[in-house]
């Protein structure tokens, strides 16, 4: 395995899914790929909005800072790449970019919209992707 990217965003179902990549990471001597999306707002039709201001780009460069900490502490290098757009698709992409073989993406509960709508990114990502996906859950409280 060449290339695994990581979606990252501190919850913790995606704190796990980074410790999980670090620990493949290792084990198969692959290069790790970070990546933080700082999502848009959805208009009507098929246009994307303005970014979310509750959600900027610069909360997502500290995102990638604390993975990047947490990497280092584990002896591992890896590339980070901010990106902006809807979550899965902008880690799909980069996984097609990348040719990655695998994408590790965090689970989380989800919320009233996405249990409507039945989406999520890690559930996105599987389903718009041909490459492996490891969908890591957060822990047990």
């Amino acid at each position: 395995m060449s290339t695994i990217v990581v979606g990252y965003d501190e919850t913790p179902g995606s704190q796990r899914a980074l410790e999980r990549a670090a620990t493949l990471t290792k084990a198969l001597g692959a290069k790790l790929v970070v990546t933080s999306v700082t999502p848009v707002m959805m208009s009507i039709g098929r246009s994307a909005g303005p970014i979310d201001p509750t959600d900027p780009p610069a909360k997502h460069a500290k995102e990638l800072e604390s993975a990047r900490a947490y990497l280092e502490g584990q002896g591992i290098e890896a590339d980070y790449q901010p990106a902006v757009g809807e979550p899965a698709d902008a880690i799909v992409q980069l996984a097609d970019q990348l040719d990655a073989e695998m994408i590790v993406v965090g689970t989380r509960e989800p919320n009233l919209i996405q249990r409507l709508t039945g989406q999520s990114v890690s559930a996105s990502v599987s389903h718009h992707t041909h490459r492996d996906v490891l969908l890591v859950h957060p822990p047990h409280s």
